[in-house]
């Protein structure tokens, strides 16, 4: 986790200087602030320093001792220090491109009518249950 904090680090140093460095421009420029574009900048320095933190604390508990836990974070762990189960995934599964489905009519409904958003409640309740169950169903049945 240490070197997933770093670049999210660098993101946080880097939006840090660009944010003010932006809203400053466009004050001197057009004489009044941008709204959009700096409450974006603002937004990806608050969401990339939430990023950063969450991996600095997750890196330093997962210390043993001196030594980092992970082995992508010690300098002398070779490729067999990372074998091992990484999750149990389904071979095939419909259910994420449904979840796609529901967010996209979730965000066309203010669009084009909340009647679409409705729709994609439906379709999303009907996709979490999907993730749910998705193994107590069909050919890949526990």
């Amino acid at each position: 986790m240490r070197t997933e904090a770093r670049v999210f680090l660098f993101l946080v140093i880097f939006f840090g200087v660009v944010t003010p460095a932006y809203a400053g421009v466009t004050w001197w420029l057009d004489g009044a602030l941008e709204p959009i574009g700096t409450t974006v900048l603002a937004l990806t320095l608050l969401f990339s320093a939430m990023i950063w933190g969450t991996f600095a604390i997750t890196g330093r508990t997962l210390t043993r001792g001196n030594q980092p836990g992970r082995p992508e974070d010690r300098k002398d762990a070779e490729i067999i220090d990372g074998v091992g189960a990484l999750g149990f995934f389904p071979p095939k599964s419909l259910v994420p491109f449904w979840s796609a489905i529901a967010i996209m009519l979730l965000l066309l409904g203010p669009v084009f009518g909340w009647w679409i958003s409705l729709i994609g409640v439906a379709v999303g309740i009907w996709t979490v249950f999907g993730w749910a169950y998705e193994f107590y169903v069909g050919d890949y049945r526990h």
